[in-house]
């Protein structure tokens, strides 16, 4: 039986250049009604484990979130899934200083902005900022980063330069290891922690 990855999958392999016929079946095997278009798979982590944490299961409820590979592609992807496409609601999040690329996006589609919730750096900033730094440092040191943390903070770059800021890049000094704290940072949140585009994302949905 076919499953949202798979979905995904056909998405991205469309976005490629292949067929959309995969993916237009998929569709409509699911349900999916709403694509949420996210930069990159940390942010699809975070999406998943905020939803998970609240008993929600998007797929069943015909949401599909979409890691597009980079901010550059939502004209891609919005071609793909949006009016001219597949016909999905859109929605999804955005980086502040990339929002004009999806201005730009949904209006040349014809779909509403208002669906898309914007970061002021980044989702990682927003998670750092909202747990504190001491918190995060200590979620690094319960998954065994500890060294590596120290060890990046002696690079010359790093001194001086504001905690936040090194944990930041921290995260994204490894590959997977921003995806793999992009569902920690998430799942570390308390009540009322929950940054406002992520939260209003969820609710949106």
């Amino acid at each position: 039986m076919a499953d949202i990855q798979a979905f995904r999958d056909a998405v991205t392999d469309w976005a490629s250049g292949g067929s959309g016929e995969a993916a237009g079946e998929l569709a409509g095997q699911l349900g999916v009604r709403t694509a949420v278009l996210l930069e990159g798979l940390s942010d699809l982590a975070a999406v998943e484990a905020l939803a998970a944490a609240h008993g929600r299961d998007l797929a069943d409820e015909g949401v599909c979130a979409v890691s597009m590979g980079g901010a550059m592609n939502v004209g891609r992807y919005t071609q793909l899934l949006g009016p001219p496409g597949l016909g999905l609601r859109l929605t999804g999040l955005c980086d502040e200083r990339e929002q004009p690329y999806y201005d730009r996006a949904l209006t040349r589609v014809g779909a509403p902005h208002e669906g898309f919730f914007v970061c002021v750096r980044d989702l990682e900033d927003e998670l750092i900022r909202a747990l504190g730094t001491a918190k995060v440092e200590e979620i690094v040191r319960e998954e065994g980063d500890l060294r590596a943390w120290q060890t990046f903070l002696h690079q010359p770059a790093q001194h001086g330069r504001p905690r936040h800021l090194q944990l930041r890049r921290f995260l994204g000094t490894k590959k997977g290891r921003k995806i793999r704290y992009g569902r920690l940072l998430v799942e570390a949140l308390g009540p009322g922690e929950v940054p406002a585009p992520l939260d209003d994302l969820l609710a949106s949905l």
